[in-house]
């Protein structure tokens, strides 16, 4: 093979260096935040304006038969950002499924999140997503960690145009004892606040830097060091982290009242982790449990953001889902199934 002839090197996920990077990088605006987008597939565009009035029978045929692809809406959990659904992302661009991932609020580069009540305020911004992205095609949502319990929450809004739903470790069901502690806001938290003498910020990163991998990874010797350095710049100092554990002990007291699964009427498929340190797999087998119609994955070598563990599985995983969850959908916009509609025109 001559030098000509030879392929370039591979970079991270595989792809020649010299391929352009899939993901799209944007910024939009949604229920008054800016925030971040990242994006693969077809680029979101405004529909094709209606030549003619529809009736409101032909408005809904017409959209049973134009909304047909999976459009995957990846949100990410507490203290995250989009890019860590980069890897599926790019995944997911190789396959030809169209998807993007947002920054929540007060997360990544979104605006921050304003004084009062949190899970509202992320209700409203991933309500705004989904009608966006509706739009282009059949939505279904999938969330980890905090974007699990988005994603669940927008699952109980029967109005909302959603196909289904992949809720992956969310929180609020049966917690590790880390997750149950900063609720409690114990002892400890309580002197690490109150501290006269902040802790010197090169200290807090290299605590973080070593308390990371090991929380939202199977394996902390298989961490990403780039997505390390994206979770420790979120504790930059001692004031970042006393404000990031009072806001992570606020949304745990909301996620005691943040669920109404007897509304979930969409196909939705729970994935629990065995290796999670923060929620534990008996979490996702108690939320199957309370939806009677949901599916179970459990995969014991999992942690807590297996987006980041094994990309290509759960790329896998999300179009096998979406594919079937948008057939289901438009069934039932159609009414009934090819075959019973076949019976009732003879009846």
């Amino acid at each position: 093979m001559t030098a000509t002839q030879r392929p370039a090197p591979a970079g991270p996920g595989g792809r020649p260096s010299t391929d352009p990077d899939p993901v799209r990088v944007s910024f939009r605006r949604y229920a008054g935040v800016r925030t971040r987008v990242l994006e693969v597939g077809h680029p979101a565009c405004e529909p094709e304006p209606v030549r003619r009035p529809l009736g409101r029978r032909s408005r809904r045929r017409a959209a049973a038969e134009t909304v047909t692809a999976p459009r995957l809406v990846l949100l990410h959990g507490y203290c995250d950002s989009a890019d860590t659904w980069r890897p599926v992302l790019a995944e997911l661009a190789e396959a030809g499924i169209p998807a993007i991932a947002v920054d929540l609020p007060g997360f990544g580069d979104a605006q921050p999140l304003r004084p009062g009540p949190i899970l509202p305020q992320l209700d409203a911004f991933t309500t705004a997503v989904i009608r966006e992205q509706a739009v282009l095609g059949s939505v279904v949502l999938a969330g980890n960690s905090l974007g699990g319990t988005m994603s669940l929450r927008a699952a109980q809004q029967p109005r909302l145009p959603i196909a289904g739903v992949v809720s992956i470790a969310a929180p609020g069901f049966a917690d590790s004892w880390l997750v149950r502690a900063v609720g409690r806001y114990p002892l400890p938290l309580r002197l690490y606040s109150s501290l006269p003498v902040p802790v010197p910020g090169f200290l807090v990163r290299k605590v973080a830097e070593q308390v990371v991998p090991r929380l939202l990874y199977a394996d902390a010797g298989a961490a990403d060091e780039s997505q390390v350095r994206r979770f420790t710049s979120l504790f930059p100092d001692y004031r970042a982290t006393t404000a990031r554990l009072e806001q992570a002990r606020q949304l745990v007291a909301e996620l005691a009242d943040a669920y109404r699964l007897d509304a979930v009427r969409i196909p939705l498929l729970v994935v629990a982790c065995g290796k999670d340190k923060l929620v534990t797999a008996r979490s996702g087998r108690q939320l199957h449990s309370l939806v009677p119609h949901s599916r179970l994955l459990v995969r014991e070598d999992w942690g807590h953001c297996p987006q980041l563990d094994d990309p290509p599985e759960i790329a896998e995983l999300l179009s096998f889902f979406a594919t079937g969850a948008v057939r289901t959908a438009q069934a039932k916009r159609a009414g009934t199934s090819p075959d019973a509609r076949k019976g009732t025109a003879v009846g």
